[in-house]
């Protein structure tokens, strides 16, 4: 009897283990497809964060560029007046043009007060009487030298008068040799130091 148990379970035994390799191939088999669906998902997920990042990148550059146009918006009105302007300017330029170089060429030996009457009541007039246009504000010193070669004219020793200021324009935009009448050595000193990296030699007299 024990013999014919034994064999009857060993038979049962077959079966189960047949049961359970079908049971793992099946398995397998649903673990596979599990693991290409796995695969999808995750590259799915992937492109999802990608699409979400792309948009979030484009929200940020579109807020941007709204915050960039609306702020050229309030831009707009002062380059169309500038453009404006400098039509205007461009029409002037030629009388303003002679201003400065009458100026460069004819004031240098005057004083301030005289160098105003020449600008504004005879040169001036004749630019009216012969329909010349210029600019009726004219500032010289900003038409002839730009404000950093002022601040460093100032560091060189140069005072920073209206007159000295001017005095320097001739100086160094003339073209001809300045005479400099400087009983306090202010312009000397400045020309010294101005020109010093230039090997600049003085005669002592």
């Amino acid at each position: 009897p024990l013999q014919a148990n034994l064999a009857k379970q060993e038979g049962r035994l077959k079966v189960a283990n047949a049961e359970k390799d079908k049971a793992q191939a099946e398995l397998d088999e649903k673990q596979a497809e599990l693991d290409k669906v796995q695969a999808k998902f995750d590259a799915a997920m992937k492109e999802k964060m990608d699409l979400e990042n792309d948009a979030e990148t484009c929200k940020r550059k579109m807020q941007a560029a709204s915050a960039l146009i609306d702020g050229l918006s309030g831009e707009k009105i002062r380059w169309t007046q500038q453009s404006k302007e400098f039509k205007s300017q461009i029409k002037r330029l030629v009388g303003d043009i002679l201003l400065c170089t009458g100026f460069l060429s004819y004031c240098g030996p005057f004083n301030q007060d005289f160098r105003n009457l020449l600008l504004k009541d005879l040169w001036e007039s004749e630019l009216r009487t012969h329909k010349i246009p210029f600019s009726d504000d004219l500032n010289l010193v900003a038409m002839l030298v730009d404000q950093p070669t002022i601040s460093e004219w100032n560091l060189q020793g140069l005072p920073g008068d209206h007159l000295s200021i001017q005095n320097g324009i001739i100086v160094t935009k003339a073209s001809r040799y300045p005479l400099l009448v400087d009983p306090q050595t202010q312009g000397k000193e400045w020309v010294k130091n101005k020109e010093q990296d230039n090997e600049l030699q003085v005669n002592s007299v």
